[in-house]
């Protein structure tokens, strides 16, 4: 499965996440980043990329992450939402992206394995009440 078009709209919207990562000695780390989205990986940059914590968690060898994607419609009534992925880090060279955060030079390309979802629809008629759990998704690897 790969996320739905609910999903991948709120992705699109969204400029900032949190990314957590862990290094050789179990320390985890998170920090916000900005990212992009191509409808399948998941890039985040920045200004010297290579140089980050999260970067060297993954060089050495701990390449399991975790993003969050969040934000709040309201405050009251209180109204958030999210979108959080478990996913497997790389470190590449990617061309082609409209900005220069996100390509020449080395960044990190996530390919997501789990993701959860809550309450994207916020603010229509389809409010959520307490029962409501997170819709669960589990992303096969691109072929």
């Amino acid at each position: 499965m790969s996320f739905t078009a609910e999903e991948t709209a709120y992705l699109l919207s969204q400029p900032l996440a949190r990314i957590a990562s862990v290094s050789s000695d179990g320390q985890p780390d998170v920090v916000p980043v900005g990212f992009e989205f191509d409808g399948t990986y998941l890039y985040v940059g920045g200004i010297d990329p290579s140089s980050t914590r999260r970067a060297r968690n993954v060089r050495g060898g701990n390449n399991q992450v975790a993003l969050v994607i969040d934000d709040l419609v309201s405050v009251d009534p209180w109204t958030p939402r999210f979108l959080r992925v478990y996913g497997t880090a790389e470190l590449i060279e990617r061309e082609g992206s409209g900005s220069p955060y996100f390509s020449g030079r080395a960044i990190m390309k996530i390919t997501p394995t789990i993701s959860w979802s809550w309450n994207l629809n916020a603010g229509t008629s389809e409010a959520h009440d307490d029962d409501f759990a997170p819709r669960r998704t589990v992303h096969q690897p691109a072929a």
